[in-house]
This record gives C-alpha cells, sequence and structure tokens, in this order.
C-alpha cells in the first residue's frame, strides 16, 4: 500500500471535527492523530458538554489513538490539530512521544508551540516533536473568528434586551 501524505487533507479532515464541536455549543477545534498515513484518532472540542477542562480535540484524539494502539506511547505519531496547541496538550503529547505536530492557526493567548511559549524547544525537557505551523492557517482561523464572532454578537444581543 503507497501512502501518499499531505499535511493539507489532513488538516481538512481536522477541520470537519472543529466544525462538528461547533455544532456541538463548543470552540470549534478539532485535531486527528495519523500513524503512517491512517488516522488512528479524533478529537473534537468537548470541554462544555463534558464538563471536563481536559477535553480538548487533542487530548481526546490522543486518547482514541492510544485505544487503537494499546499503548499510550505514540511512537512515529503525528497530531494534526486546527488551533495551536496549549501548555496542558503539549504536555499530554511530550508523555505520549509524539513526533510531529501540525497545526492551522496560532493561539496568541495560549499557543504553546511558539505564540506565547515554546514547549518542544525547551532543552531541559526530555521529548521533542517537529513542529509545522500555519497550515491551512486561514481556513482553521477563519472558523474561529466566526465562531467568536457570533459568540460576541449573541451577548451583544442578550445584554440590550
Amino acid at each position: 500500500m503507497h501512502v501518499i501524505r499531505s499535511d493539507d487533507n489532513f488538516m481538512r479532515v481536522a477541520l470537519a471535527l472543529a466544525r462538528q464541536a461547533e455544532l456541538a455549543g463548543e470552540v470549534p477545534v478539532g485535531a486527528i492523530v495519523v500513524k503512517d498515513g491512517v488516522i488512528i484518532g479524533r478529537g473534537s472540542n468537548a470541554p462544555i458538554n463534558r464538563h471536563d477542562p481536559s477535553a480538548h480535540a487533542e487530548l481526546l484524539a490522543l486518547r482514541e489513538a492510544a485505544q487503537y494502539l494499546g499503548n499510550y506511547r505514540l511512537i512515529g505519531c503525528e497530531l494534526f490539530v486546527t488551533l495551536e496547541p496549549c501548555v496542558m496538550c503539549v504536555g499530554a503529547m511530550f508523555h505520549a512521544r509524539i513526533a510531529r505536530v501540525v497545526f492551522g492557526a496560532s493561539d496568541l493567548k495560549t499557543g504553546a508551540c511558539g505564540s506565547v511559549l515554546n514547549l518542544f524547544a525547551e532543552q531541559r525537557l526530555n521529548h521533542h516533536a517537529e513542529i509545522v505551523a500555519g497550515v491551512l492557517a486561514n481556513e482553521c482561523g477563519q472558523v474561529l473568528s466566526a465562531f467568536f464572532a457570533t459568540r460576541r454578537a449573541q451577548k451583544k444581543i442578550i445584554n440590550s434586551a
């Protein structure tokens, strides 16, 4: 079997998961874990509906991938996510030994892959992954911007009523 690697195509799958999160009333973030060109884990943001602050798309995708492989070490796996991961998610990626992290939109408030800080560049930490930033950044950013614009408009209507 010949596997063709396409970061754009994998990010489009993550974007579809982000849209699912949005439909569920969550911040639209989607993530997948890929091993040897095959998607083995998927996640859509769900902290609101699950009442779980750790239910970020990345962590849900990591959990599913770990179950699939029967191992919490995800050696040789890649994680694709529509928004730059936070400190919590990067920490889980360290423990899972993710080899490559590909993200779309940068997160200037909580991004831990270069925007606020870059944990993968911290030499004192025991794991380092390849980081690829900005894959389909405009589309990923637009999904988030539209979501928050709608939220602000709804809040304005409620506050003016």
